[in-house]
């Protein structure tokens, strides 16, 4: 199935693990980075733009690319980034048998409820995906972190500053 299949929230969310079995886990391996224990001067988040449902593999290859940027250009002790959005929703496929003389094997689409295969977050319209705190001569790799964090999802996304 394609990723585009899950990109808009149709119905409601599908959290209740404890009703179902082989639900997958978070591919997050981390929420918080860097130095949270230090007051910065700025903040930097990246806003998403629309209603929109994202798969915790695009969450984590975001967090990478974003932490792979501030580590190599600012130091682990000059930045603080974290994740904000939490992937509760558990999104469902109904797999098709995809070999010769498959028509035998398969119901086709009756009774297709699917089984769980992936985690998402669903995240409304102005809603910060990601922030991150930096001193003022580090602001511009901040930026450019969350702008490369910003182009592993699939919606338009803005970064915004602020002063702390």
């Amino acid at each position: 199935m394609n990723a585009s299949n899950f990109k808009f929230k149709k119905n409601m969310p599908y959290t209740k693990r404890k009703y179902m079995g082989g639900v997958p886990g978070s591919k997050i391996v981390k929420f918080t980075m860097g130095n949270t224990g230090r007051g910065y001067a700025y903040r930097v988040e990246l806003i998403n733009l629309k209603d929109v449902q994202i798969r915790h593999n695009a969450l984590e290859s975001a967090r990478v690319a974003a932490n792979r940027v501030f580590e190599k250009y600012v130091g682990r002790d000059n930045f603080m980034l974290k994740v904000v959005p939490f992937p509760h929703h558990i999104i469902r496929e109904h797999k098709r048998v995809n070999v010769a003389q498959a028509d035998r094997f398969q119901e086709g689409m009756k009774n297709a409820y699917g089984k769980p295969t992936a985690v998402a977050a669903r995240i409304r319209q102005n809603q910060p995906i990601f922030v991150a705190e930096v001193d003022k001569e580090y602001l511009e790799y901040a930026k450019e972190a969350l702008k490369r964090a910003g182009d592993k999802f699939p919606v338009p996304t803005r970064v915004v500053t602020s002063e702390l």
